[in-house]
Formats: structure tokens, C-alpha cells, sequence
């Protein structure tokens, strides 16, 4: 397989974006998903497209062992990673304390442990051969926090800080580290988090854009990127200057309206 990238959460959305805009350029994938049908279904549509490689791994990453039984599958392969994109993750709206305990575990886990995970053990194989890009999926909510998406936000702000400092790592082995963080996307992603009725999740980026914008992004090495002018602005120029508790207030409006 050449120019091999593993894309995590591919079944859906920016996920599935990525797979075809990296299957566009020729390169070879591996997707990995829950949903064995749709992951399917999309390794047909993009052999038959693009005559790209495909290799599809249905997995549910939050099982014990998960990420290591999927590295030793793709290791007993011989296939190298070239482009790891961890897209996988899911929020949920509503008041931290009533929230179910378990969603919020398999949230942090996914969201957190599994992205660390999987940077992980394929980082190794990366700084081995001297090269490799790596791109994880934040959210522009990881600036700051989020009242009635507390653990959300929060998992989304560890995306970032350790996508920085993981960059800075490895800044002169040929590795790239980038993150994405994306406003509001059209994806199913807020029907899961049960997040519909908020103003601002009503409109939102098509899952093709930003998945245009973070593989562009990924393949020049850029650091953080944001899709929208406007909030690149709102979160480097007027965030910063906003005294806590005033922005504490106005994040939990913008989720309540």
C-alpha cells in the first residue's frame, strides 16, 4: 500500500470526507469504524472512484485492547502508516451532574485516551522511517470551556494542548503534528449529543470543507487550524481579553439559545 493513511470515526462525516479527499490524491487507506456496513459500503465507492487500496477494520476503539489488536493487525500487514488522522470522538449537551456517568467515561476515553493511544504506537514507526503526518480532530470549542458541554470542551481542550506540544516533539525527526478544529459542522454529531435545538448548531460548515481545509492543512504542516476566519479571530484576538467569568457566562448562553 502507498502513501497509506489511517483515518479513525470513518464511517461518517469528516471522517468519511478525509477518506475520499485522501483516496483523490491516490493514496491507499485504512478505515476504522463501529459501523462495518457503512465502512463497506465506502471501500467499494472508493475503489470503484479513485482505484485506491482499502483496507477496512471494524472496531468499536473503546474496548479493552482496542488500539492494540488494531496496531498488530496492521503491523502483521506490513502496511506503514504514513498519514494518522484521529477523527474518532462524540460530545454530549446537558448539565454535567445529570449527565449519564458512563457516556461521559466512553467520551473521555475516546476522545482522549484513544487519540493518545494510537498517536502512541504509530508515532514509533513515523520517527523510524523519518517521516509521517499526523492529524487529530479538535473542535474550536477546546479553547475554552463549555457549560452544558463540560466534558466535551474539556476533551476537545487536551486535544489541543497535546497536539502543540507532541508538534514541538517532533518538529525535527520529519514528523508533522496538526490539529483541526473545526466551529459547527452538518454532521450527525450533534443529533448524538442531543445538541440539535442550540442556535448555533442549526447552521454549520459542510463536512467536505473542513475535511478539505484539515487535509490541506496536514500535508503543509500547519499547527492549529480553524475554518472560519471569524472565529480563528473570536478565539486568537478576543478570547484572550475576555475576563473568566464574563466568557463562562457567554459560553453557556451560546449552548442554552
Amino acid at each position: 500500500m502507498k502513501q497509506t493513511a489511517l483515518i479513525t470515526g470513518a464511517s461518517s462525516g469528516i471522517g468519511r470526507e478525509l477518506a475520499w479527499v485522501h483516496a483523490e490524491t491516490k493514496g491507499d487507506l485504512i478505515l476504522v469504524a463501529r459501523r462495518e456496513e457503512a465502512l463497506n459500503q465506502l471501500r467499494d465507492e472508493l475503489i470503484a472512484q479513485h482505484g485506491v487500496e482499502v483496507v477496512c477494520i471494524p472496531m468499536d476503539l473503546n474496548e479493552p485492547g482496542a488500539i492494540e489488536r488494531l496496531h498488530t493487525e496492521v503491523t502483521s500487514r506490513e502496511i506503514e502508516v504514513e498519514y494518522l488522522i484521529n477523527n474518532a470522538g462524540f460530545g454530549m449537551h446537558g448539565l454535567f451532574h445529570e449527565q449519564d456517568w458512563a457516556t461521559d467515561e466512553a467520551m473521555i476515553h475516546l476522545n482522549v485516551t484513544v487519540l493518545c493511544e494510537m498517536t502512541h504506537r504509530f508515532l514509533p514507526g513515523m520517527i523510524e522511517r523519518k517521516r509521517g503526518k499526523i492529524l487529530n480532530v479538535g473542535s474550536t470549542a477546546g479553547f475554552q470551556p463549555g457549560p452544558l458541554m463540560a466534558v466535551y470542551y474539556a476533551s476537545k481542550a487536551y486535544v489541543l494542548s497535546f497536539s502543540q506540544a507532541i508538534a514541538e516533539e517532533v518538529e525535527k525527526l520529519g514528523i508533522t503534528v496538526s490539529v483541526l478544529c473545526p466551529g459547527p459542522v452538518d454532521t450527525e454529531f450533534f443529533d448524538r449529543a442531543q445538541a440539535k435545538q442550540v442556535s448555533m448548531f442549526k447552521k454549520g460548515d459542510t463536512p467536505r470543507n473542513v475535511a478539505e481545509l484539515g487535509y490541506r492543512s496536514m500535508m503543509k504542516g500547519r499547527l492549529v487550524v480553524i475554518n472560519e476566519w471569524r472565529l480563528w479571530w473570536i478565539q486568537n484576538w478576543i478570547n484572550p481579553w475576555v475576563p473568566r467569568r464574563t466568557m463562562l457566562k457567554i459560553s453557556r448562553w451560546l449552548l442554552e439559545t
